[in-house]
């Protein structure tokens, strides 16, 4: 995936007879206009105005025709994009194909977290690392899934295991957002989505794992694991490696990481440093 600020001059594209577009086909771009912009799009036709805080999606391939413009009088369009695969986790295929070319609200459903990570992202990219970019990627990934999902099941009755199985991947999503907050737990989970914390418990079984404090604990730990042996971070003191993962208590983290991996922090940070890198 790509994510990028760009400026869009006003231009139109038309495919031509015989020729099959970008190589590659699979491929979606969504655009979201930053604030104090709208964008005007036509797509095969189909014309619709996006303001700040809006979606728009469209296939990497061109259309037979489309048209994009700035409606804030500069005649231009500042905007977030996004590349990303067609097909995404936990989504039917074609799943996605229904929405190029049209204004999406993100105002709504998981719209504002997907918006709010990537404005964040775009705004904060000068502070990040390249060891974030994978991290962030399948964050990234999981709202784009989350959103889309989410979609789809507002434009048809969805099955009770489909809205289960939606509900589950933004709960998810939240709680890698969280895992810095020594304050999250199963009762500020299921108030933030609405549902009873014995749902919660239930929705954690059905998907076969142990319990949701568990759960939270493991990512915890494996968020921790990778800090430990992130280079970049060599000199940052473990125990606040373990307060940024949400432990509060350097013993209690020591002990349950020695628990999960087998060694305590220092010692495992220290012979994944030491390791040598492998052959290239």
């Amino acid at each position: 995936m790509l994510v990028r600020t760009v400026e869009l001059p006003p231009h139109r594209t038309w495919r031509l007879p015989g020729r099959e577009g970008l190589p590659r086909p699979d491929m979606h771009q969504l655009l979201v206009p930053l604030r104090g912009t709208r964008l005007r799009a036509a797509w095969d036709g189909s014309a619709s105005v996006s303001v700040a805080g809006d979606l728009y999606v469209h296939g990497v391939s061109p259309p037979q025709s489309a048209a994009f413009e700035a409606v804030d009088g500069r005649g231009r369009c500042e905007a977030v994009s996004v590349a990303f695969p067609g097909t995404l986790p936990r989504l039917p295929v074609g799943g996605i194909d229904r929405f190029p070319g049209r204004r999406i609200a993100g105002d709504r459903g998981v719209g504002p977290l997907l918006t709010g990570f990537l404005t964040q992202v775009v705004g904060h990219a000068e502070e990040l690392r390249p060891s974030d970019a994978p991290r962030l990627g399948n964050v990234l990934l999981d709202l784009l899934s989350a959103f889309f999902a989410h979609l789809l099941e507002s434009e048809a009755a969805p099955e009770p295991e489909s809205a289960r199985r939606s509900l589950t991947l933004r709960i998810g999503a939240f709680i890698q957002q969280h895992l810095h907050d020594p304050g999250l737990s199963p009762a500020t989970i299921a108030a933030g989505h609405h549902i009873s914390v014995s749902h919660l418990h239930r929705l954690f079984q059905e998907h076969g794992s142990t319990t949701v404090s568990s759960w939270i604990r493991r990512q915890r730990l494996e968020a921790a694991r990778r800090d430990l042996t992130d280079p970049l971070l060599h000199t940052t003191p473990i125990h606040r490696i373990a307060a940024r993962r949400g432990f509060t208590h350097a013993a209690v983290f020591s002990r349950a990481f020695r628990g999960a991996y087998g060694l305590p922090p220092r010692d495992y940070r220290h012979q994944s440093l030491a390791a040598p890198a492998p052959a290239s």
